[in-house]
């Protein structure tokens, strides 16, 4: 592609002799003391400049390989787990950085033929139950194309760990919207002195698990205090070098088989969704009838929620046509892209980027939400959604109706904002 800067060489030669290796660091029941899993951590040859695998990304960013690199770290991953023996009842815990996302999503059967992979034999026939873990870094910078990868993921069985819960408050507005199987303590939750942000973490981790039946690990678990702390923050699983440092995978012979359950992957599917938000609350709540003087007060209130969850917040709307994002409309929304963690408007001739800060999605022929004035706000603990179906009048507009639903039903604005999120291009 013209334009692209040469990729590194070195990081090239690594993907393509088979340099890049995986080292494997044990997930513990931190009741039973039974391994549950393996975490597979990417390294480059011993002794290589790239060994660190900090080194071999932070090229590999700067070369444009990003995706290259992380496949061949997933599939060395995989392979030399498969030739070690690992299968169920462990699980293996395999990371996708999310740079490479859409390199995860586009690679087809073919493409991983040609490049000596069967993507079929790896992640469906073989007796190995595989987590991909998500980095909680960058989530927010393009969630569409996270739900599709995460839809993708469950569609082939896998199940999902969202990285590093607690280094970036923004993740924690997509945890009701991914659903993960497990949520990953940042390290610092464990080891650094509580205080308010981190009582702010716990809190919503642990409404999730007790909303969803998440699982909590607890990562960085490297001393007896760091132990005990993980347990009274929640934690069911632990990582960290009191428990065990990456290496080799050990004789699975010697390890007591972990109890049934110890990791739970629901094979969810659907976070990708096309239908109409009103359809979707109109069946959990009848519609009732309102101008859109009333509905506009509406939104603005729950716009000002958004605006005090901040960067913990989504909010993301749909507003029939770009005439209706007024410069009243669009310095609200200028304001909330400064302080929430994910801000979008659709509508019919709304650009990709409508503002700084806020993403779009234009709205096509056929599409329901063209008919439809919808908003939804999510917080870890905040779930909202007002969505209406316009009756068609002419006349002033603020006196137009609208059929709508007003709901704080959780399940029912997380599906409003899935089906608007899916929507979103920019």
């Amino acid at each position: 592609m013209m334009g692209m800067a040469p990729k590194s060489a070195a990081v090239l030669d690594l993907v393509r002799s088979g340099g890049v290796r995986s080292v494997y660091q044990p997930i513990v029941d931190l009741d039973t003391g039974a391994t549950v899993a393996f975490e597979a951590l990417a390294r480059g040859p011993h002794g290589h400049p790239l060994e660190r695998p900090d080194r071999m990304f932070d090229s590999a960013r700067e070369h444009g390989c990003v995706g290259e690199l992380d496949e061949a770290c997933q599939w060395s991953a995989i392979t030399s787990a498969v030739a070690a023996g690992l299968g169920a009842p462990w699980s293996l815990f395999v990371n996708v950085e999310p740079a490479a996302l859409d390199w995860a999503m586009v690679r087809t059967d073919a493409a991983a033929e040609a490049a000596g992979v069967d993507r079929q034999r790896y992640r469906v026939d073989l007796d190995l139950p595989i987590v991909v873990e998500i980095t909680e870094r960058d989530l927010s910078v393009d969630p569409p194309s996270l739900l599709r990868f995460v839809d993708r993921i469950r569609g082939w069985g896998g199940g999902i760990a969202l990285d590093d819960v607690g280094a970036e408050r923004a993740s924690l507005a997509l945890l009701p919207l991914l659903r993960p199987d497990v949520i990953k303590l940042d390290l610092r939750v464990v080891q650094e002195r509580p205080g308010r942000e981190i009582a702010e973490i716990v809190a919503a981790v642990d409404a999730e698990a007790e909303r969803s039946g998440t699982i909590v690990l607890a990562e960085g678990i490297e001393t007896p205090e760091h132990l005990e702390h993980a347990r009274a923050l929640g934690a069911r699983l632990g990582q960290g070098w009191l428990l065990g440092r990456p290496g080799p995978l050990p004789d699975l012979s010697t390890l007591p088989a972990p109890a049934p359950g110890a990791i739970r992957v629901e094979h969810r599917a659907g976070l990708v969704r096309e239908d109409s938000p009103f359809t979707v609350a109109a069946a959990h709540s009848d519609p009732r009838t309102a101008r859109k003087l009333l509905l506009t007060e509406i939104s603005k209130h729950l716009e000002n929620e958004a605006l005090h969850l901040g960067r913990s917040a989504v909010v993301v709307t749909a507003l029939q046509h770009v005439r209706f994002f007024t410069p009243r409309t669009a310095r609200r929304y200028e304001r909330l892209a400064d302080q929430v963690a994910f801000a979008a408007v659709l509508g019919e001739d709304v650009p990709t980027h409508p503002l700084p800060g806020v993403r779009g999605g234009p709205l096509h022929t056929g599409d329901p939400l063209l008919g439809e004035w919808d908003l939804a706000v999510l917080g870890p603990h905040f779930g909202a959604a007002l969505v209406a179906r316009d009756l068609g009048d002419s006349g002033p507009d603020a006196e137009r109706r609208f059929e709508y639903v007003l709901t704080h039903d959780r399940a029912v604005a997380v599906a409003v904002a899935a089906a608007l999120l899916s929507r979103v291009t920019g």
